[in-house]
């Protein structure tokens, strides 16, 4: 099946994102206008522009939208802040449905702000994240497994996005996790992905997609070694890829492990959001061509085009295409 085949099918496709749906805010600031404070004598970063966009889960929307998928919607949380209405005006805008999404007084908004320098268009100064240290209250954990049992029949490909640092803080919970492996074998004609920062490990027979430095890890903690294939088997996946940014990818399956390469770009402008492109561009690949290596290269393909754009960039069809052109030549 061609890459353009592949395209073509997206619009018949539905995808639900579930997990840490963030607000990323990118903030620009005057360096000019870094005046002390007069209560206190600090410098004050004076923003003069903001910009917010869908993050992590939120990113991995962008990108299945900006793909052409027919309908995407996302389970997750947001604070009854200001930033919750930032994050869901931002998903809403780009057609993703926020219908299952919960606002809940009390928590905040997993909020990441970026502050970039005006004069040169650079990130140069610490990040300030907006997350939660307490554990996901019962009622919301609740709410939320009712929300995926719900809605997980109705879609083609479900993405899980683990993006929080601290698990007791984190949507996707251990319920959760076994209420996704439940479901996938009782549907396994859904293409079900999950990609998690810290505990790739914890997840049961779901596909699996970690970076090298993830899996890595979760194999060294688990076996003292790196062996992919026996992390697959821990996982009971039938599938785990692992991304190695210019190195393209590893597939690993019962048949073996087939490494997937992809075109080497020799000056990267953000390599931030490439593994939510790649997913997205995988993920929907997969479920039109039940092929995990021509996913891989598709998947590479979106990523290729998102890393030579600043921030959490999307890939257009148009721009695979050309991408798919340049490889060739």
């Amino acid at each position: 099946m061609t890459t353009a085949e592949i395209l073509a099918r997206f619009p018949k496709l539905s995808a639900l994102v579930v997990g840490d749906i963030c607000l990323d805010r990118w903030c620009t600031y005057d360096p000019a206008a870094a005046e002390p404070s007069r209560e206190t004598g600090i410098p004050r970063i004076a923003v003069v522009a903001t910009e917010v966009t869908p993050g992590a889960g939120g990113t991995v929307s962008n990108n299945l939208g900006a793909l052409g998928c027919g309908r995407i919607e996302t389970i997750g949380v947001v604070g009854d802040d200001g930033f919750g209405y930032e994050l869901l005006r931002a998903l809403r805008e780009r057609g993703v449905g926020v219908e299952r999404m919960l606002c809940e007084p009390g928590l905040p908004t997993f909020t990441y702000t970026k502050l970039i320098n005006r004069r040169t268009g650079i990130e140069d100064q610490p990040r300030v994240d907006f997350i939660n240290e307490r554990p996901l209250p019962e009622t919301v954990e609740q709410k939320l497994l009712v929300a995926l049992e719900e809605a997980f029949p109705q879609f083609d490909v479900v993405l899980v996005a683990d993006q929080a640092e601290t698990g007791q803080a984190a949507v996707v919970t251990p319920a959760m996790r076994t209420l996704l492996a439940e479901l996938a074998a009782r549907h396994p004609e859904k293409v079900v992905w999950a990609d998690s920062r810290l505990r790739i490990h914890e997840f049961r027979k779901l596909i699996v997609k970690p970076n090298q430095q993830e899996a890595d890890a979760a194999c060294l903690r688990l076996f003292g070694a790196v062996d992919y294939q026996r992390l697959r088997a821990h996982v009971e996946s039938p599938l785990m890829i692992v991304t190695r940014g210019g190195e393209g990818v590893i597939v690993v399956n019962e048949a073996g492990q087939t490494p997937v390469p992809t075109r080497r770009i020799e000056k990267p402008v953000d390599i931030c959001g490439a593994g939510d492109s790649f997913s997205a561009g995988a993920a929907l690949a997969l479920a039109v061509t039940r092929d995990p290596v021509a996913a891989a290269r598709f998947g590479n393909l979106v990523a290729s085009v998102t890393i030579m754009k600043k921030g959490t960039g999307t890939a257009s069809p148009e721009e695979v295409l050309a991408a798919e052109a340049a490889a060739r030549s």
